[in-house]
């Protein structure tokens, strides 16, 4: 199995006078350095979260097209879109749309969505139904070439079915479902999506985080073999890695305990992933041994976005230089060369 990293950014910015991110052209521009500058370390992922009525990343098809131009080899996506503000439709267009100026690249992440600031807010959007699985539907369909309406006959509903246009070839196996869940993740399988797990479960077993969704992957495949779909499917996991070399690092990440947290997320009991911060090969010889990073191919890593460029590509230069070796990564040979 191929093992890949990408770095997660949220996007935040704010006016703090310790941030690096203070305004939204800020924190648009900078994810776009973050990827180009991740592509030359050998990263093989480019990926933003998506939230409405916040500061932070919310639109993400302009800013995928721009860092799908900016760059050439590196995967550019999404953990994930919330469904319920999306126009399937709208969205097949800008997804297609992104993934050809990429040049086939794109790694689309979606999902019910985990809460948003705003009380309702997909309504404001117009977007509130059909039911977010209802809507994968109908965008799976769009981005697959269906005819999705019908034709104009003189005024009247013609027999011929019109897809959407553009269309790029091979997005449709590109599509990710972000998992909260075991029952979640069986579904995932079922249907033939690839799958996101998230950086918290919205359910507690008792036992480490890691092997919580060791459990999860483990189910989302072979709901995969028994529905007998024939690609391989790809996984992704979430973590926060944060190697400690200087004393500015520190001081921003020296006293974190570095264990799960469990507490009430959408009105059930959550289990939150770990950070893993600390001394390079302590972390190395840690992330070894996290049982769902070995169980997943992509490994995506938050970055504290607020920081700045060249603060978030040295500590992505740390881990794929002193740490993502230990989990099976190997740089691409394109980057090495360089």
């Amino acid at each position: 199995m191929q093992k890949r990293i990408g770095f997660l950014s949220f996007g935040h910015w704010q006016q703090a006078e310790w941030s690096q991110t203070r305004t939204p052209q800020a924190a648009l521009s900078q994810t776009v350095e973050l990827a180009v500058a991740a592509e030359e370390l050998g990263v093989d992922g480019a990926f933003v979260r998506v939230h409405h009525f916040a500061r932070q990343l919310s639109a993400p098809f302009p800013l995928l097209a721009a860092i799908g131009v900016r760059t050439k080899r590196i995967e550019i996506g999404t953990g994930v879109i919330d469904l319920r503000y999306e126009n399937p439709l709208y969205m097949a267009e800008d997804a297609a749309v992104a993934d050809l100026l990429a040049g086939g690249r794109l790694q689309l992440g979606v999902s019910r969505g985990s809460p948003e600031p705003a009380y309702r807010g997909f309504d404001a959007f117009g977007g509130a139904t059909p039911e977010p699985r209802a809507k994968l539907d109908l965008f799976m369909n769009a981005i697959s070439g269906a005819g999705v309406v019908h034709a104009d006959a003189g005024g009247r509903p013609g027999s011929a079915m019109l897809p959407v246009q553009p269309q790029s070839p091979g997005l449709a196996e590109r599509i990710w479902w972000g998992s909260g869940s075991r029952n979640s993740a069986k579904w995932v399988g079922e249907v033939g999506l690839n799958m996101m797990s998230s950086t918290l479960l919205l359910e507690d077993t008792q036992v480490p985080f890691d092997e919580l969704q060791a459990e999860q992957i483990g189910i989302f495949r072979d709901a995969w073999r028994a529905a007998g779909h024939e690609r391989e499917p790809r996984v992704s996991v979430s973590r926060s890695v944060l190697p400690i070399t200087t004393d500015l690092d520190r001081r921003l990440f020296g006293r974190d305990a570095n264990e799960d947290q469990v507490g009430w997320l959408d009105g059930v009991i959550s289990r939150f992933g770990r950070t893993y911060s600390g001394e390079p090969d302590r972390i190395a010889e840690e992330l070894a041994q996290d049982a769902a990073v070995a169980a997943a191919d992509t490994l995506l890593l938050t970055v504290p976005n607020q920081l700045g460029v060249d603060y978030n590509a040295r500590l992505l230069g740390t881990i794929v230089d002193d740490i993502a070796p230990a989990i099976g990564w190997v740089r691409a040979a394109a980057s090495a060369a360089a």
